[in-house]
């Protein structure tokens, strides 16, 4: 029974690809900041905030007790706000940033060793090109980090597969702190969270825009 490890469980996209994969018999983990959100899907539940450098070390200690080697690592955790840069806060502007890039850099840093030989990381990013708009100055920035960090991760860690994936519109809560009106195009959490587990099953590396 092959082992996933998931941060950010309990948002849109992560409690979709945590059902999705307990559905396909994996060993699940789920890192999240509530979770007992999750108490229904996973026995394997760790609390964090991905942005605390210590709760994501002590969350991946206590995965270490408990799981085997991870196969399928994700990083779906993230949180956006929008403000134009004249009335952004610096705390605001720390909290995208948290959540979006440094958060999946501790989350990476502190996983490395509970990674099977041939481990897929996943990361969930963003068309970031598209949203250089008024007041997503924050967000922009943090997604595009985020595909140059998961660029430079691969080439260190060459035995491991390196994926960032770029959704179009999901229809979460998250859309809700956007200054954009959901499209009648959007897809799904679980929509996505199956073609990001067929895309696992690929073996797709680099940038995949869904």
């Amino acid at each position: 029974m092959p082992t996933a490890l998931i941060w950010g469980a309990s948002g849109g996209i992560g409690r979709a690809l945590t059902q999705q994969l307990r559905h396909d018999e994996w060993t699940v983990g789920a890192v999240s900041r509530h979770p007992d959100d999750l108490a229904a899907l996973t026995e394997f539940r760790y609390t964090a905030d991905a942005a605390n450098a210590f709760a994501v070390q002590q969350a991946v200690y206590n995965a270490a007790q408990e799981l085997p080697a991870v196969d399928l690592w994700i990083y779906a955790a993230g949180d956006i706000l929008a403000s134009p840069v004249a009335a952004m806060t610096p705390d605001v502007w720390a909290r995208i940033l948290d959540a979006n890039l440094t958060g999946a850099y501790l989350a990476t840093h502190h996983s490395l060793p509970l990674l099977a030989e041939r481990a897929h990381l996943i990361y969930i990013g963003a068309y970031s090109e598209k949203l250089r708009l008024p007041g997503l100055a924050a967000y922009a920035v943090a997604k595009a980090g985020l595909e140059a960090f998961a660029a430079t991760l691969a080439k260190e860690q060459r035995k491991l597969r390196v994926t960032v994936v770029r959704p179009g519109a999901v229809d979460t809560p998250l859309w809700e702190k956007m200054p954009l009106r959901l499209p009648r195009t959007a897809t799904t959490p679980d929509a996505l969270a199956q073609r990001i587990v067929d895309a696992y099953h690929a073996g797709v590396e680099g940038v995949l825009d869904l």
